[in-house]
């Protein structure tokens, strides 16, 4: 019974629910006609030809972009000039600096820092305010990047920065007279502080010099070749004899202590913020013509000056500090003017009714003075673009009013 009960018994089917699921059929991968065919159709061909296209043009076109762009910049010319002979990509700004100017709240110094900060470098101005003024650099009192700092480099400061621009020291002979010995301890004492920082810390040192370390010249116009014709025990030698001996400090530095150093030799230079009554000829041409008194001539005028325009001063003083060259570099404006032509030029902008009024000369002041630039022109690519007659008048409105404020 129990054999036909389990033959009659029906055999076990899997019910649909377990039943296992049929395989999906893979899709078929498309083969190249399908691909063409796509792109065929609706004209996506061309689309993608044309963003191709687009796209090449945009990276081909991209540093002439960039150039113009950039060229509306109001330092635009420095910064290209500057890529271009230190073999930065074009339309790149160099990396900001850390920067001390000794002597920045002076006539010059102000007007570099003023540079400094648009390309972007931190500045520290460092000054005893003998013949510098905090008014030259107030307006940047806000600013995060500058600071002011009231000291006399006779005295050692430790500081951190990348370049130092060493500027300070009186430069006009009412101002380096007033106290010699004061005078040539700036030159070589604050010459020697600032260089020792600069060894420390791997600074590269600017040193503004002046034609002054010429002399009286026998050559004509001065070369950087040329050593001079300077009286050592002079009036004047406090000053022309202490930038002689700051210029031999710098070198020594650089040949024996490695110390990246660059001289520049600056001739006459004017503009705003000069000192009123500082006894250089434009400034004392100019601020007596504007309160209608006689304009000094010391001498017959028959002796000459080149006068360049602070602007084209500094561009020269950054084009220097960033070359890769120690000069030292004649940086003046090789126009010659005596100073009968120099007072015409003050009358025809200030005042044709003004006198002139003739003195005794000075003890060693130089006959001649006139700059040979072609070692500037030929390795900093710099030369002076502002003229006397296109200077002057801005010096003038400046001149004017501080006058009237007095």
């Amino acid at each position: 019974m129990m054999k036909q009960l389990h033959k009659s018994s029906p055999t076990h089917a899997p019910s649909p629910a377990h039943a296992p699921a049929p395989k999906a059929a893979k899709p078929a991968r498309p083969g190249p006609r399908s691909w063409i065919g796509y792109l065929l159709r609706e004209q996506r061909l061309l689309f993608v030809l044309l963003g191709a296209l687009i796209a090449s043009t945009f990276f081909l076109l991209r540093p002439y972009l960039s150039l113009s762009a950039s060229s509306h910049l109001p330092d635009a010319r420095p910064l290209f000039s500057f890529a271009a002979r230190s073999g930065v990509p074009a339309g790149f700004r160099p990396p900001p600096r850390r920067v001390v100017v000794t002597g920045g709240a002076g006539f010059v110094g102000s007007h570099l820092v003023d540079r400094l900060l648009e390309q972007g470098d931190s500045v520290i101005v460092v000054d005893n305010f003998f013949t510098g003024r905090k008014e030259n650099v107030a307006h940047h009192l806000r600013n995060p990047r500058f600071e002011l700092l009231r000291h006399d480099v006779v005295e050692p400061i430790l500081l951190e920065v990348d370049r130092i621009y060493h500027l300070a020291c009186p430069a006009s002979p009412v101002h380096y007279k007033y106290n010699p010995i004061k005078t040539i301890k700036t030159n070589v004492m604050g010459t020697l502080n600032m260089l020792g920082l600069a060894k420390r810390i791997g600074a590269r040192f600017l040193l503004t010099s002046t034609s002054e370390v010429y002399g009286d010249p026998l050559e004509h116009p001065q070369k950087e070749t040329y050593w001079g014709h300077v009286n050592p025990i002079g009036v004047r030698s406090c000053y022309d004899e202490g930038k002689r001996t700051a210029e031999t400090l710098t070198m020594d530095y650089h040949r024996g202590g490695g110390v990246e150093v660059r001289i520049a030799r600056i001739f006459n230079t004017y503009g705003p913020r000069m000192c009123l009554d500082d006894g250089r000829v434009v400034s004392n041409f100019v601020a007596q013509a504007l309160r209608r008194q006689p304009m000094t001539v010391y001498g017959d005028g028959k002796q000459t000056r080149s006068f360049q325009y602070v602007s084209d001063l500094v561009a020269g003083l950054m084009a220097l500090m960033e070359s890769d060259h120690i000069g030292p570099f004649n940086l003046g404006n090789p126009g010659e003017f005596t100073m009968l032509e120099l007072a015409q030029v003050v009358k025809e902008t200030i005042d044709p009714m003004a006198t002139i009024e003739f003195k005794p000369n000075t003890a060693d002041d130089p006959h001649m003075r006139k700059p040979d630039i072609t070692k500037a022109k030929q390795l900093l690519h710099w030369e002076p673009k502002v003229s006397l007659k296109e200077g002057l008048p801005l010096m003038v409105t400046d001149f004017r009013q501080r006058i009237s404020d007095e």
